[in-house]
């Protein structure tokens, strides 16, 4: 069976599992480590940043994964020794998952506690005394290339000096970014009311579109969520390659806790009752409680012994797809946040590692340190597991 079987498979049975490591995530060692690890776990789809170097990062980690899937499979990790699809988030306007935080050190007061340093998930903000005078702050900001935008440090700043500055799709590079990269499925980030917006964006990549084995719109409550799903539906229509409707419950929220999952859940039903061919993934909130709540609420498909039908690379490449009929059942999770504070403590010691000058490992590279890296495929794979339990065998 090919990936591709492998990955429409797990669609199609409703244990599609992604790793969203950020649309705005250009941390390049944690992005390469991160779609390691979940990739011998046995992630289905790895979501990064429309950004070349980004991609790269990934597609390395994933050329080294294929090389320790047999070892993963001895050790009790993986899922049938497939690879993941690799995915490039795009918007069509403004977005939370497409801006940075900023702030001007010189105007942080040297009296704060500084709680954007304790809240930030990414350990993007950052204070660096003087060497001559540890009294003061001369040195400190935001990491940009570690920041997500979750704005989790706007609310909490005393002075309230941080701002988020956005940016959007150049439609112009989405094309050559996807040839030339050789991705294999795009995300749209969307709001209701965006028509225009989408239209414009979508006709950009039209042309390319048919080169995709996967297409995601991935889009947050709002009044008219249905109709304005219904009706980008009917714009993309016919579409030679699956579709994923992304409902976007808590944006960047699922680390924070069990209570963040139930607007993610409560999205799904609602898109679920609209009947909108295609698969609903969740998203947004996503964490270790929610496939518990899903299979709790009846949401989850359960392993079945008829076989599922398997489609080849030409006949998904060449046809119009045969949308599944839409039923009751969520497809697949996407985890964000949650997944990358998950593994975020053994990623923080490889990176002590690497300033380490005594350490001949000064690599900031997870399989160069068999210790560490089964360490966080372990704790992927807790996180994996939960939705792989319920595959066929």
């Amino acid at each position: 069976m090919t990936e591709i079987d492998n990955a429409l498979r797990s669609l199609k049975e409703g244990h599609w599992f992604k790793l969203i490591c950020g649309a705005s995530y250009q941390h390049l060692p944690a992005v390469r480590n991160l779609s390691l690890a979940y990739t011998l776990a046995g992630a289905d789809c790895i979501d990064v940043a429309a950004d070349p170097s980004v991609i790269a990062s990934a597609q390395a980690a994933i050329g080294v994964a294929s090389t320790l899937m047999e070892e993963a499979r001895q050790r009790g990790f993986g899922s049938r020794g497939k690879l993941p699809w690799l995915m490039v988030s795009l918007n069509d306007g403004e977005d939370p998952h497409f801006r940075k935080a900023e702030f001007n050190a010189v105007e942080c007061p040297s009296q704060c506690d500084r709680p954007c340093e304790r809240v930030c998930p990414a350990q993007a903000i950052v204070f660096h005394p003087p060497r001559d005078d540890y009294s003061k702050v001369v040195s400190s900001g935001v990491i940009s290339e570690s920041c997500y935008g979750c704005g989790r440090c706007l609310p909490v700043c005393p002075p309230q000096i941080i701002y988020t500055r956005s940016y959007v799709s150049t439609p112009g590079a989405i094309a050559p970014l996807v040839l030339a990269t050789g991705v294999d499925a795009v995300e749209i980030h969307t709001q209701v009311g965006r028509t225009a917006e989408f239209k414009r964006l979508w006709l950009s990549i039209a042309p390319w579109i048919e080169r995709l084995k996967l297409v995601a719109i991935s889009c947050p409550d709002g009044d008219g969520l249905i109709e304005y799903l219904h009706s980008l539906h009917r714009l993309i229509s016919p579409l030679k390659c699956p579709i994923i409707w992304q409902t976007d419950g808590r944006p960047m929220s699922g680390d924070i806790g069990d209570g963040m999952t139930l607007a993610a859940v409560k999205l799904g039903q609602k898109v679920l009752a609209a009947g909108l061919p295609g698969y609903v993934q969740l998203a947004g909130g996503t964490n270790s409680y929610t496939v518990a709540k899903l299979e709790a609420m009846g949401l989850l498909r359960k392993s079945q012994k008829s076989k599922v039908k398997s489609q080849n690379s030409y006949d998904l490449r060449l046809t119009t797809y045969d949308f599944p009929t839409p039923d009751s059942r969520i497809s697949g999770i996407a985890y964000g946040s949650y997944a990358r504070v998950l593994l975020s403590p053994i990623l923080h010691q490889l990176e002590q590692m690497e300033v380490n000058p005594a350490n001949d490992r000064a690599i900031a590279r997870l399989e160069n340190v068999p210790e560490l890296l089964w360490q966080a495929v372990e704790l992927a794979y807790s996180l994996v597991s939960q939705l792989k339990s319920m595959e066929l065998p």
